[in-house]
């Protein structure tokens, strides 16, 4: 299973956001990490934009964005962009899809939101060719999307895809037409009987390789009498659930029921025994969140540096 760490969001400083952004990636390849993991969030950097940044300041690395909200984004217009992106990496971008949740597309955007299924595989009828073919017109006719588009960008080929891809009719998706899929508030249980049998079936019907499963884990390198405290914190820092309705029922397969059952945390081998528990329920990849505890931002910033040192360790890798 391979390790990657998420980056971003680069929040405050204005002045530094770009300089630390690229601070960030060196450091993640540096650290032997496998991959890096972009948000997108509503109210900063455009994923594809840090993407193009974490691209210039690194040689090795994969770099992935989880994920874009495609609802906003005309599939040209982003096939576009993520080709561009793709000959700055060199071919290391794996271009991660979503429809987001209502509250952003409905009540930020103000658009649509009745149909993300639908809306998800109309994009696909277009970005499939247009990332896989190499340069040519790409040529797509759906009830959304009539397209008849010359794209000259680049010649590397393909450009992964993966979907954010909780439910059924997402995941057979995910299966049947791109490379995996990207999780949040996924536990070992609704990965080990519900995501990867899914996917995996449809990928197999589809007569596609096996499909990456990333799962999203925050991780916490402390005392096991710190546990609760991290499991706390990591519920304050990052817990979604109670606006989502997709994670909602996610979590209804498994037997998390908020981001804080997800932490991996403890010592070295309590943190490698539930990231390997991952493992064996189906997940090909891990996006670790770390997720630092202490009183203050020194012992913070010290909290982080031990829990990336000992991942560090593991060389991108765990079997």
């Amino acid at each position: 299973m391979r390790l990657g760490v998420m980056l971003g969001a680069e929040r405050g400083r204005y002045a530094s956001k770009v300089e630390r952004l690229e601070a960030d990636a060196r450091a993640a390849e540096a650290d032997g990490f496998s991959s890096v993991w972009i948000p997108q969030v509503p109210d900063d950097f455009d994923a594809l934009t840090a993407a193009t940044l974490v691209a210039k300041a690194t040689e090795r690395i994969e770099i992935a964005t989880a994920v874009v909200p495609v609802q906003p984004r005309h599939p040209i217009s982003l096939a576009q962009q993520a080709l561009s992106v793709q000959a700055v990496a060199g071919g290391r971008l794996a271009l991660g899809l979503g429809v987001s949740h209502h509250w952003v597309i409905d009540e930020m955007f103000g658009l649509p939101y009745e149909t993300p299924v639908a809306e998800l595989r109309a994009q696909l009828d277009v970005l499939v060719p247009a990332l896989s073919d190499g340069p040519g017109v790409v040529a797509a006719e759906s009830d959304r999307y009539r397209v008849n588009y010359p794209l000259d960008i680049t010649d590397i080929a393909p450009t992964p895809i993966l979907l954010a891809a909780l439910g059924p009719a997402m995941l057979r998706l995910a299966g049947e037409r791109t490379d995996g899929t990207i999780l949040w508030m996924a536990d070992e249980r609704a990965i080990g009987d519900h995501i990867a049998p899914t996917i995996n079936k449809a990928a197999e019907g589809a007569g596609r390789k096996p499909p990456r499963v990333v799962a999203g884990v925050p991780v916490c390198l402390c005392a096991p009498d710190e546990v609760e405290h991290a499991t706390e914190r990591t519920n304050r820092l990052l817990s979604e659930a109670e606006v989502s309705p997709n994670y909602q029922k996610l979590l209804d397969r498994g037997d998390a029921r908020q981001i804080g059952d997800l932490l991996a945390a403890g010592t070295e081998e309590m943190i490698l025994e539930r990231l390997r528990s991952f493992a064996s329920a189906g997940a090909t990849d891990v996006s670790i969140r770390v997720v630092p505890i202490g009183p203050d931002r020194d012992a913070k910033l010290a909290s982080s540096r031990r829990t990336r040192d000992f991942l560090a360790s593991l060389d991108g890798r765990i079997s």
